[in-house]
């Protein structure tokens, strides 16, 4: 097997399991390995290290798989770690009030490049890097074994298979087609996911355990409550909202699409009576049959704008709910993205009553959990009001992060009671 020798000074963080090889790290490869070969690596003193998967394509040049010396990289290390993956998943597959959560997380799980979600009895798959795009057919064959789902469907169309020299890609991988929606359970409560078209590989999984909280702090807070649930998409903190008591609902989104698959998921769940809706959520505004006491409107439009239409009407709610995409995917884009997690959390800060609750968030992996706290420190400082966090929160435990690769925490959040 081919091997690559690490420069001088350049081994502790592969000694300490961090799960990448940069190239900047690498002295030089003998042999003629194929990129997506496993490869075995050493210090420069020629001490095995480890063994990982090769692409010189990429600036992660390997990403590694095990630091065991004696184990092999073949059909059974890729069906035991599989495996280890779902056991650790066992008690949400025995949960009936839960029927989608991720399976497989890339390298906390140690399967570098692999994610795994199931909606059901379907599965989806994302193959994020050229040593598990070589895998394909062998992963695809050991989970329809290992799960016997319905079918796997591909959703590798993200952008950074562009860094490892792969095109986006996606598609039926085994099995029948999934439907256009496929009807999830989260907690009890219902949901609908388009595993084809929507965000990631469908549902924000991720916020399973925040959604949660939402309902309780609601539910705590009695009588009337306004919530503004920023950054939408197909309403699912609205469902545990209502959930929790309130009483008016405002969602915004720019997708009308998507606000209009969330006013078919409020109407599954029977929670509220919908209330004005704008154009760009088609065939919306008609009453939820059994619908509870909540009054819910959809707009579409631009943040940003419609939290400036806010404050200049003097609009103001008891909780907001601030769930933003990814602001910022490399480090040159930090500086502009803590300007707009600024923006954002200022305007929200402004519109809030005395004594409601920010739920804030960033699922910017550049953006550390330590600075995201001072941009929202210094979007307070500047509406001269005061805050108290009473919660702080980060991706739900389906979604875990490996002690020895902190880059996994990428999700953060707070709960902040402003006054």
């Amino acid at each position: 097997m081919a091997k690559l020798i690490l420069k001088k000074g350049r081994a502790t963080p592969v000694i300490r399991r961090h799960p990448w090889v940069f190239s900047g790290a690498i002295q030089r490869i003998e042999g003629d390995p194929q990129d997506g070969e496993v490869i075995e690596v050493y210090d420069a003193g020629a001490n095995w290290l480890a063994r990982g998967y090769l692409n010189r394509q990429s600036q992660i040049a390997v990403r590694l798989l095990t630091w065991v010396e004696e184990e092999s990289v073949d059909g059974t290390f890729w069906r035991q770690r599989l495996e280890r993956a779902l056991g650790a998943r066992q008690a949400l597959s025995q949960d009936a009030t839960t029927t989608a959560y991720r399976l497989v997380h890339a390298e906390s799980d140690y399967l570098p490049g692999l994610i795994v979600d199931r909606y059901g009895d379907w599965l989806v798959l994302q193959l994020l890097t050229l040593g598990m795009e070589r895998r394909r057919e062998e992963i695809v064959e050991l989970l329809a074994a290992l799960l016997e789902p319905r079918s796997i469907y591909e959703r590798s169309d993200v952008d950074v298979r562009k860094k490892e020299g792969l095109e986006p890609r996606s598609g039926l991988l085994w099995g029948d087609e999934p439907p256009d929606q496929i009807e999830i359970l989260e907690n009890g409560h219902h949901f609908l996911v388009n595993v084809r078209e929507g965000h990631k590989t469908g549902f924000y999984l991720d916020q399973r355990e925040n959604r949660a909280r939402l309902t309780a702090l609601c539910d705590a807070r009695r009588g009337r409550i306004d919530v503004l649930d920023l950054f939408a998409y197909t309403g699912a903190f609205a469902v545990y909202a209502a959930a929790g008591g309130a009483s008016e609902i405002t969602l915004v989104d720019t997708s009308g699409r998507a606000l209009e698959l969330a006013r078919q998921i409020h109407t599954l769940n029977g929670i509220g009576c919908p209330g004005r809706v704008d154009p760009g959520a088609s065939g919306a505004g008609q009453p939820a049959p059994g619908s509870g006491s909540a009054h819910i409107d959809y707009l579409t439009g631009d943040v940003f704008t419609l939290l400036r239409a806010f404050r200049a009407e003097k609009r103001y709610f008891d909780v907001i709910v601030l769930d933003p995409p990814k602001f910022a995917s490399t480090k040159r884009e930090v500086e502009r993205a803590a300007r707009a997690y600024k923006d954002i959390n200022l305007l929200a800060f402004q519109i809030l009553r005395p004594g409601g609750l920010l739920f804030t968030f960033s699922c910017s992996g550049r953006v550390s959990a330590d600075l995201f706290q001072k941009i929202v420190f210094g979007a307070l400082a500047d509406t001269k009001r005061e805050a108290q966090i009473i919660g702080r929160l980060a991706q739900s435990a389906d979604h875990p992060v490996a002690l020895t690769f902190p880059e996994g925490s990428y999700l953060k959040g707070l709960i902040c009671r402003v006054w």
